[in-house]
C-alpha cells in the first residue's frame, strides 16, 4: 500500500516545503517531480522568465540523467520479470553509477528536494564534469551488451513481440503518453512538441515504435537512454557560468555562509523555511516529459503561502488504464510482460 495523500499534504505545506513532498511521488524520477512543481510555482510568481541560465541548464542535466537512471532500472526489472535474471544485476549496476553522481550533487541518492522554486539548491560540485563524462563513456558499451543479451535474443523477442498491443487510437483516447504512446508510432514528446527549459537548443530524436507492443516499449526506453546521452553531451558543451538560483530575496534564502555572520540573514533563512513566501492568486498548469510520459502539476493559489489546491497528472495513473486494452484476448502468462512494459510507479498512482 503506497497511498500517502500527497496532494492533500501539499495544501498544508508552503511552496518552499512542497519539494520534499512531490519528490516522493514517482520515486524513480524524483528530479522531474521537483522540476514540474517548481516550474508551476515560478509561473504563478511571474519569475519563470528570470531563472538564471546556469540553473536552467543544470535542471536539464539532472532531468536527463534521471531519465537514464529510470530507464536503466526498467531494463533491470523488465528483464527480471521475464526471467532474464542477469539483467537485474546489470541494470542496477549502471543505475548505481548515476545515483552516486546524484548523491555527490544533491547529498541524497533519491528524493533530493534539489530543484526548487527559483533555481536549484546548490551549485555543481568540483569535478562534476569528469563524473558526467565517466557516465557518458561507461553506459553506451553496456547498452550494446543489453542489445546482445536481449534485443537480438530470439526467446526475448518471442516473449514480447505481438504481446500487449495497443493502437494509436486507443492510446490517444485513453490519454496515454510517453513510451506507451510513442510505441504506437505517435511521435509526441513534450520536450519537442511543447518545449520547456532549453530543449529547443539541443538536438535529439523522438524515438517511436511501429506495432504498439511490449517489445516496442522496451526498445524505445533502451534507445531513449542513448538520446539522453546525446543531450547530456550537448549540455556539457553549453553549460554557462553564473548564479544557480534567482537573486530574489522573496523566494531565495541567503547563502549559508551569511547565516553565521548576519542576524538579518539568519532571520531571513528562518522565515523562508518556516513561513515560506506568498504566491499571487491564480491557477496554473505546467507539464513536462518524465520517463513515463506527461507529468503535469496544477496549482490553484488563494494568495497565501500554501496552495489552495494542488493536483498532479501522474503518467503512471493514466498509462495503467491501458492495461485492459493491452491484455484483452491475450494469455494469462503474458500479463506480467504487459504490466512490466508499462513501467508503472505505484507511488504516483495512489498519491
Amino acid at each position: 500500500y503506497l497511498h500517502t495523500g500527497m496532494e492533500k499534504q501539499g495544501e498544508a505545506l508552503t511552496y518552499m516545503q512542497g519539494g520534499t513532498n512531490v519528490t516522493r511521488m514517482d520515486y524513480l524520477s524524483p528530479l522531474n517531480n521537483e522540476l514540474v512543481f517548481s516550474m508551476a510555482t515560478e509561473k504563478l510568481l511571474g519569475i519563470d522568465g528570470d531563472i538564471p541560465e546556469r540553473a536552467v541548464w543544470m535542471r536539464m542535466l539532472l532531468s536527463e540523467l534521471n531519465r537514464m537512471s529510470s530507464h536503466l532500472l526498467f531494463m533491470a526489472t523488465n528483464g527480471m520479470d521475464l526471467g532474464a535474471v542477469s539483467m537485474m544485476i546489470y541494470g542496477w549496476r549502471e543505475r548505481e553509477e548515476v545515483l552516486r553522481f546524484f548523491q555527490k550533487v544533491t547529498g541524497l541518492r533519491m528524493n533530493h528536494n534539489f530543484i526548487r522554486p527559483g533555481g536549484v539548491a546548490a551549485d555543481l560540485p568540483a569535478g562534476w564534469r569528469d563524473d558526467v563524462l565517466h557516465l557518458l563513456e561507461m553506459i553506451p558499451p553496456r547498452l550494446e551488451e543489453y542489445d546482445i543479451l536481449m534485443t537480438g535474443q530470439p526467446i526475448w523477442r518471442d516473449r514480447l513481440q505481438g504481446v500487449g498491443v495497443i493502437t494509436p487510437e486507443e492510446a490517444l483516447a485513453l490519454g496515454a503518453t510517453g513510451p506507451i504512446l510513442r510505441s504506437t508510432g505517435v511521435p509526441w514528446d513534450l520536450r519537442r512538441d511543447m518545449p520547456y527549459l532549453r530543449y529547443p537548443e539541443v538536438e535529439f530524436d523522438v524515438v517511436v515504435g511501429s506495432y504498439g507492443d511490449a517489445f516496442d516499449r522496451y526498445a524505445i526506453r533502451l534507445n531513449e537512454i542513448r538520446e539522453s546521452i546525446r543531450i547530456v553531451h550537448q549540455i556539457l558543451d553549453r553549460m554557462p557560468q553564473g548564479d544557480f538560483r534567482i537573486q530574489n530575496k522573496k523566494v531565495t534564502p541567503p547563502p549559508r555562509a551569511r547565516i553565521d555572520e548576519s542576524m538579518e540573514a539568519l532571520i531571513h533563512h528562518f522565515k523562508i523555511f518556516t513561513e515560506g513566501f506568498k504566491v499571487p492568486e491564480g491557477e496554473v498548469y505546467v507539464a513536462i516529459e518524465s520517463p513515463r510520459g506527461e507529468i503535469g502539476c496544477y496549482i490553484a493559489s488563494d494568495g497565501s503561502a500554501t496552495p489552495y489546491r494542488m493536483h498532479v497528472r501522474a503518467p503512471s495513473f493514466v498509462n495503467i488504464q491501458c492495461l485492459p486494452h493491452m491484455m484483452r484476448g491475450g494469455l494469462v502468462a503474458d500479463a506480467v510482460a504487459v504490466i512490466s512494459s508499462v513501467d508503472p510507479v505505484l507511488g504516483e498512482v495512489d498519491r
